[in-house]
């Protein structure tokens, strides 16, 4: 890291501030996973890297580096959180091209109240509420030997992992077939500064 690199980093000390700091990024395009270090050089990352870079600046304050995926329907992308725990109750810090699926203030009692509190923002480019449901956290201590802060190939274990662990649904079919689109003025809204060559048409990798 350059002495600039590594001045910015030390300012990333508290959740907020991390949250700033992604904000500021543009919004990725490309369908490739950097590291943390790679996102500190280039200055760009989707919600997938953008969610471990998080995660490696919670982890030098003191925090678990662990995230979780929430998952959509077959029309839509996941989305990763990076999230962190503050007296008992459970916060987030993401990367999105949509406004509604950044940071949650650490509030919600369990993982199931933060993960609903993103269902009404969660939908895709045909206004269709798409989020199913979200996997059990992975601690990313488990990918230490792989060096998952520096390296980019780590990113790639990281999501296969994702893919393999315990899964929970978030509604029946029943309660799908009564889902409302979201209304014109909400989703213009939640694209406000919006890469829109970021975002997905079609199911693609992770963020």
């Amino acid at each position: 890291m350059t002495r600039a690199e590594k001045q910015l980093i030390a300012r990333l000390n508290m959740p907020n501030r991390i949250q700033h700091f992604l904000d500021g990024l543009p919004y990725g395009s490309e369908t490739i996973y950097r590291s943390p270090l790679r996102v500190l050089h280039e200055q760009t990352c989707q919600c997938f890297d953008g969610a471990v870079f998080a995660s490696a600046m919670l982890h030098r304050v003191g925090y678990p580096a662990v995230i979780l995926n929430l998952l959509p329907n077959h029309r839509d992308d996941d989305h990763v959180l990076a999230l962190f725990r503050q007296n008992g109750h459970w916060g987030a810090i993401a990367k999105s091209n949509f406004a509604g699926l950044r940071f949650r203030e650490p509030i919600y009692r369990n993982l199931r109240e933060l993960v609903m509190s993103y269902f009404e923002h969660y939908y895709n480019v045909h206004r269709e509420k798409t989020l199913r449901g979200y996997t059990r956290q992975l601690y990313l201590s488990a990918f230490d030997g792989f060096q998952w802060m520096t390296r980019d190939d780590a990113l790639d274990r990281i999501a296969e992992q994702l893919d393999r662990i315990r899964r929970f649904s978030l509604l029946t079919a029943s309660m799908i077939k009564l889902l409302s689109p979201v209304d014109k003025r909400s989703s213009e809204a939640g694209l406000l500064g919006a890469n829109t060559a970021g975002l997905s048409r079609h199911p693609r990798k992770k963020g």
